[in-house]
């Protein structure tokens, strides 16, 4: 990220928080075992290669992608990023490059420090997608597909923690579809994360943007957040990261390369612009809308600037995260049964047709 602060945000399911990791598969490694009739349940005794056949495995994994890893250096920070082609496109988070236009690229192999500039940022999704001016030499990752995931994969994650240039550690997806909100402060956009991956991987300020790596060497996930626990003060959180699934990462990076912009955010919409409301108990206790864009799904189904938003489909919409958080579960196209608390103290339900939620 820009900035070495760290970024907390509420995860509401686990009561912890997270902050983003910036300091500003298709085949995997398994043994099974198979009971029948009459075998013995003494499982087999380990031979000393096993240990050896794993251990280089990891080898050939890192020799094989941490070339495809980048150091991205900004004015405010340092962050990671992976090599996306030969054409010298760099996919990261958003975050990592924060406001910044101009950017150096340091290889994970060493050599002089290279010049790169934005081509666009998704703060929607938290992810950029940066060009080097000299490509030459560059190694592209290869790409997994991130919907053939299964928790227990042994992961590793690459990237540049405290600055500690092709740094890699260990751990296992430990689950799957998990929804996460950064927080909206300093150079974070405040993104909500769909269908993110959950990792033991350590996950430290400098790998965001980095890559999270199967044992076939295919990039499945752009590290991004570590949770933190509040009630100790806000200490990290060890085990608990998340990642952005490569297989949104590339759609992405896609259509930012092909567009200059995301097209389709795949996002769902309302059509309104919202805040936070504080009831008198000094609590959220709803989403004000502020603005109904006209023509949209919240406007032809008669919600108005004043309304409270309380509830989406029956779960309650305390606050503009909780709001987004649904909505980001929900497609567009979707009908959403909307909970509104009128100016006048009275509350009505109303079917919405839900937009795309613009890219910009």
């Amino acid at each position: 990220m820009g900035g070495s602060s760290p970024r907390l945000a509420l995860f509401a399911a686990a009561a912890i928080a997270l902050a983003g990791c910036g300091q500003t598969a298709r085949s995997q490694l398994s043994g099974t075992a198979t009971d029948s009739p009459g075998a013995s349940a003494e499982a087999s005794p380990r031979t000393s290669e096993e240990p050896l056949a794993l251990e280089g495995r990891y080898e050939r994994v890192i020799a094989g992608v941490l070339p495809s890893i980048v150091q991205i250096t900004t004015t405010n920070g340092l962050g990671s990023g992976v090599v996306y082609d030969s054409s010298g496109h760099i996919v990261t988070n958003a975050h990592v490059v924060g406001r910044a236009t101009r950017f150096e690229v340091t290889l994970a192999t060493g050599g002089a420090p290279r010049a790169a500039k934005l081509v666009e940022a998704f703060a929607l999704g938290d992810l950029a997608v940066i060009k080097v001016d000299d490509p030459t030499g560059l190694k592209p990752a290869v790409f997994g597909d991130s919907g053939r995931l299964r928790v227990g994969q042994i992961v590793l994650a690459m990237g540049n923690p405290l600055g500690l240039s092709g740094s890699v550690t260990d751990g296992i997806v430990s689950a799957l579809g998990r929804t996460v909100s950064e927080p909206t402060e300093g150079e974070s956009p405040g993104a909500t994360i769909t269908g993110a991956v959950q990792t033991s991987a350590a996950i430290n300020p400098g790998n965001s943007g980095g890559a999270l790596v199967n044992l076939s060497g295919e990039v499945i996930g752009i590290p991004t957040l570590t949770a933190v626990n509040p009630e100790l003060g806000g200490g990290q959180a060890p085990g608990i990261g998340f990642a952005i699934p490569s297989n949104t990462a590339t759609d992405i990076t896609r259509q930012i390369i092909k567009n200059g912009k995301v097209t389709n955010t795949h996002r769902a919409a309302l059509g309104v612009t919202v805040q936070t409301v504080i009831g008198s108990g000094g609590q959220p206790s709803g989403v004000g809308v502020v603005r109904v864009t006209p023509g949209g799904g919240a406007d032809r189904a008669g919600i108005r600037s004043g309304d409270v938003i309380v509830s989406i489909n029956g779960t309650p919409t305390p606050t503009s995260q909780a709001l987004s958080e649904i909505l980001a579960t929900l497609n567009p196209g979707d009908q959403a049964k909307v909970e509104v608390l009128r100016p006048d103290g009275s509350t009505s339900t109303i079917a919405v047709p839900l937009s795309e939620l613009p890219g910009g």
